[in-house]
Order: structure tokens, then sequence, then C-alpha cells
């Protein structure tokens, strides 16, 4: 929004994701979208939600469309169901949709490989009714170590997310102390550290955590950070989050990473929801 004085952004580092902005676009034309609204980097949910391993040929396609845009891909999530939609995930779901997910981790990290991506996402899945928590975790534990060795592979971190409860009532890691419970296992697990949280100020505000004080105690382990506003998931400005004090307090505290933009851009094209950023 005009008149925010959004003066720490401009030391910012921006990528937008391509899976929530621009979506009214076929997704072959948003890289391109996305350089042409002023950015230079842009992350994805894994694009193809009913194929874990698409041809050839739909990935050639992607990856030729994001370099000939001369944008630099920041992030990808490994397959993760249908998501927009019900599913938050695969890796600890028994059966089909975990088999999907392995099948997925190979072909994600060597297309993230490719475009020199250097973060992947692992969204950890839904409870399912009838089943052992403990099982899941498990069975999430496994998953996890053959995505963090995937990513090791090439030069990458694994990113583990905390969601919001209220939009995602069966996900178990709705907090950052519990999304980074998981980070510790599987750095334990693989001895690679390169697991990290995935700080999404947007799900960790609605589940009504305090955010300077998760900011204060998990940067360290954080690996990249997403934004919305809160409430309404939009641009910086249509809610009431003090967005830009946060990040000026996450810069301070050493994240000098990514900030992805994961917001809906509302009634309005997505190329005209930046109108808070600093140009």
């Amino acid at each position: 929004m005009p008149g925010l004085g959004w003066d720490a952004a401009a030391e910012q580092r921006f990528d937008v994701n391509l899976s929530i902005l621009f979506t009214e676009l076929p997704l072959l034309e948003r890289p391109a979208a996305a350089a042409a609204a002023g950015f230079t980097a842009v992350e994805l949910w894994w694009p193809w939600i009913d194929s874990p391993t698409p041809e050839r040929s739909e990935l050639d396609a992607l990856r030729k469309a994001i370099e000939d845009a001369g944008v630099r891909l920041t992030g990808l999530n490994f397959y993760a169901g249908q998501l927009p939609g019900p599913d938050r995930g695969a890796l600890s779901v028994p059966g089909e949709e975990s088999e999907r997910f392995r099948a997925n981790v190979e072909v994600a990290a060597e297309f993230a490989g490719s475009l020199g991506c250097g973060a992947l996402n692992a969204l950890y899945g839904n409870r399912v009714d009838g089943v052992d928590p403990a099982e899941q975790d498990a069975l999430g534990l496994e998953n996890l170590v053959l995505a963090a060795r995937a990513a090791d592979g090439i030069g990458a971190i694994l990113l583990i997310e905390a969601l919001n409860k209220p939009e995602s009532p069966l996900y178990p890691l709705v907090s950052a102390p519990a999304a980074v419970g998981v980070v510790d296992k599987v750095n334990a697990a693989t001895g690679l550290d390169n697991a990290r949280f995935l700080m999404d100020l947007y799900h960790l505000s609605m589940n009504g955590e305090d955010l300077p004080a998760v900011i204060e105690r998990y940067t360290a382990k954080t690996g990249h950070v997403q934004i919305a506003d809160n409430p309404g998931r939009g641009a910086p400005g249509t809610g009431s989050l003090p967005l830009e004090d946060l990040l000026d307090q996450l810069r301070k505290a050493g994240y000098d990473g990514w900030v992805g933009l994961e917001y809906k851009p509302g009634d309005r094209p997505s190329a005209e929801a930046f109108d808070w950023l600093p140009r």
C-alpha cells in the first residue's frame, strides 16, 4: 500500500510465489509476468498436483519459461497432494500418497538443481483417521530423511513448515516449536544439518503465536521466510500485521535470505498487488 514507509523493505530480497500470485495466467506465462513486475526470483508449490512424476517435456517447458524470463527459482515444494485443495502434504500419509512423495523426491530435486534452486519445502501431511499418529510420524521421518539427502545432493536445504490450525485442522505442525522439533529430528537422523524451519509469518500469526519471540528464538534455524497480512492473507497493509517491523527484526537477528510473497492479490490483477513495495 502506498505510504506504508517500507524503508526496511529496500534491504530485503523478495521473491514472488507463482502458485498464489499470477494464477490468473497459465503456469508457463507466470515467470515472465513476475519479471515484468520487477522481481528477479520466484518460488513454487509443486505445480503438477495430479502427478509427482510429470512428463519430461512438462518439466523442460517450465524450466525454459523460468530461464527465458531471467528469474531465479529460489524455492520449490515437493509433491504435496491436492494443494491448493484438501491436502497438506503427502509424506506422512501411509499408502499411495507417501509412495507418490517418494517417487517425486528425485524428480523435484533434479528439477530444482537444474535451476540452481537452493531450498526444497516438504509439507508434512494431515493426520489420517484410524492411523496411529506415531506411525505417521515414523513414516514422516523416514521420508524427510530421503528428502534431506536428495536436497543435499544438489546443495540445497530442506524446509519444514508450520501451517495454521484454523485453515489446516488436521495438520500436526501448527506451531513454530512443532515444526522446529521435526527439523531437529531430521538433522539428528541424517547428520547433514540441512533441514531448516520455514517461517511463514501469516500462518504463525493465525495460530496466535508471539511473532517477535518466535523470531528471537528460531531465526538461527530458519531457512526461508514467507509473508502475507492477517486477517485475509492479502498484501502487506491489507491487514494488521506489523510486517515491516517483523522483517526488520528478522534482518537484525541475522536472517539474510529471501522473503517469499505468498499472499492473495485480492480482486485485482496480480501485477497491481505490489504497490506497497519500494521501487
